[in-house]
């Protein structure tokens, strides 16, 4: 027997429960508020008007969905530790496209306050809700193209009987080729380090057309302030892209708390990452804090005079 098999260390059955009802705690926290976020979005339509809050809305939606896919996957390697690979090829393919997406939105997001301070009188023209579909429709076509062409590599150099196979549900477990190894370093690494060339790009012309126009100062302190809070979320997701190197890494120097090496790890990439959105932008900015409060007070309000009662 392998002495690091030897020395890993199983979950009992009380921190397996512990665990698992700790993550669905912690996910339903997170998508109530990001649910209410939405709520308020959808019932006030001056937001669906702007497309700085329906990009922001779609970066809602996209946490959303990763926070729950990677969520059932997590309980599902306690319940069903053995998935069939098709059913895992479907969920890797939606979290790979939703977390390509993030990334992304928040580089349409920092665009789009370029324009406002810089090219304020091309704002209006420039930044418009049609404008802001479409580029929602590219990020999920460039988020979803290297996921598809994994898939297509997978089905053209595997048999079709390892897809009715049953694996533990991990990317490198079901798309394991050269190709596969290579394309995620290389697309990933290139498409982060493109989005931070242009995060730092538009935070230092926003900050240079600050200084050099006298001409709302505090709008381009706001401005510089939400691009630097892009480029925190950034930076998780930057960080995310190593969780796998790391953690192999301190499972082989601790192999008998991998278990909860992979636990601490999911919970500080994955599930605290998704909270940062609803903390930074829905309760900073006060427009939208002013309308959410409105949207409860209107229902607690209707609740009270409900006649039925």
């Amino acid at each position: 027997m392998n002495t690091s098999e030897f020395n890993k260390r199983k979950d009992l059955l009380g921190e397996a429960v512990f665990k698992n009802l700790t993550v669905i705690v912690l996910a339903v926290i997170v998508n109530c508020i990001n649910s209410l976020l939405l709520y308020t979005f959808f019932k006030n339509p001056v937001f669906a008007q702007e497309p700085r809050y329906i990009l922001y809305m779609h970066l809602i939606i996209n946490d959303i969905i990763t926070l729950t896919g990677s969520v059932i996957l997590f309980v599902f390697t306690y319940l069903m530790p053995n998935l069939n690979v098709s059913i895992c090829c479907i969920f890797i393919l939606i979290l790979s496209n939703v977390f390509k997406n993030t990334p992304l939105n928040l580089a349409g997001m920092a665009i789009e306050r370029f324009v406002a301070i810089c090219y304020p009188l091309h704002h209006a023209r420039i930044c418009t809700v049609p404008n802001t579909k479409i580029l929602i429709g590219i990020i999920w076509l460039v988020g979803g193209l290297p996921g598809i062409v994994d898939l297509f590599v997978a089905l053209a150099l595997s048999p079709i009987s390892f897809f009715t196979t049953s694996r533990m549900c991990y990317q490198q477990n079901v798309f394991n080729f050269e190709y596969h190894i290579i394309s995620y370093a290389v697309f990933n690494i290139g498409y982060m380090c493109s989005v931070w060339v242009l995060l730092f790009y538009t935070y230092f012309k926003v900050l240079f057309s600050a200084k050099a126009a006298a001409s709302e100062p505090a709008q381009a302190q706001k401005a510089r302030r939400t691009i630097l809070l892009h480029g925190v979320q950034l930076l998780l997701c930057t960080l995310s892209l190593f969780t796998t190197v790391l953690d192999g890494a301190l499972a082989a120097l601790f192999p008998y708390y991998q278990s909860v090496i992979l636990f601490c790890s999911y919970i500080l990439t994955s599930i605290l990452p998704r909270l940062l959105s609803p903390l930074i932008y829905g309760m900073r900015d006060q427009k939208f804090k002013k309308y959410m409060k409105r949207s409860l007070m209107c229902g607690h309000e209707k609740r009270a005079i409900d006649p039925s009662d």
